[in-house]
């Protein structure tokens, strides 16, 4: 399977200070970053669009798009531009998954496909993807608690698409879940307030990504 990563994610980082924040995570080991994008409809809240990843593209890591959008087809050029190396759309956001993951594969990036907890493991059924995620909380908002049925649907998710691809988890990620997380066959690790939250937010990614094996 993939090398167990965690992915930072600069929803819950100090929007004052957001560059020096991920830097100091970047410094520590830290290889994916995380961005959150949501419309306000799709998810309620809003956040960030295409001039973020471009602000952060000119660190040497992955940067990991995650689209709570409608219609993410409509976007996929301009997060490709602004320099994303990876972009998961929601299954329950468009009617067209096989075409916007081709979309984005074309384009040059990484393709990732995210359920909702709600989202029967199904939806992976017959796509082509390089990263399955699983919300293990509802998604829209930072800071929830981990859904512990999520462990379930986390192995079921690995049996599904084999060993090669990434299995990503976001939501409740933390020192405590993280291992019981990468038992099931999670691979990369989102977590925001778990780092960004706390006084130390090194040394938050340094506790989960031991935690996690990564």
């Amino acid at each position: 399977m993939p090398a167990p990563r965690i992915a930072p994610s600069i929803l819950s980082a100090d929007f004052g200070r957001v560059r020096e924040q991920v830097r100091e995570i970047v410094d520590a080991g830290a290889s994916v970053v995380h961005i959150d994008v949501m419309d306000g409809h799709f998810v309620p809240p809003l956040s960030m669009g295409p001039p973020v990843v471009s602000a952060l593209r000119e660190l040497d890591v992955l940067l990991d798009v995650h689209l709570m959008i409608d219609h993410p087809e409509r976007q996929i050029a301009d997060f490709v531009k602004a320099g994303a190396n990876q972009i998961t759309i929601h299954a329950e956001a468009t009617p067209h998954v096989h075409y916007t993951l081709a979309a984005i594969r074309d384009a040059g990036c990484l393709a990732g496909l995210a359920l909702n907890p709600g989202t029967p493991v199904g939806a992976l059924e017959g796509i082509e993807l390089d990263c399955a995620l699983v919300m293990t909380v509802n998604p829209g908002w930072g800071g929830q608690k981990f859904i512990p049925t999520s462990l379930e649907k986390v192995r079921r998710v690995r049996e599904l698409i084999g060993p090669d691809a990434d299995l990503e988890v976001d939501g409740g990620v933390d020192a405590s879940t993280a291992g019981p997380c990468a038992e099931a066959g999670a691979t990369l690790f989102v977590a925001g307030s778990a780092i960004f939250g706390t006084d130390d937010p090194v040394a938050a990614y340094a506790e989960i990504a031991a935690a996690a094996g990564a």
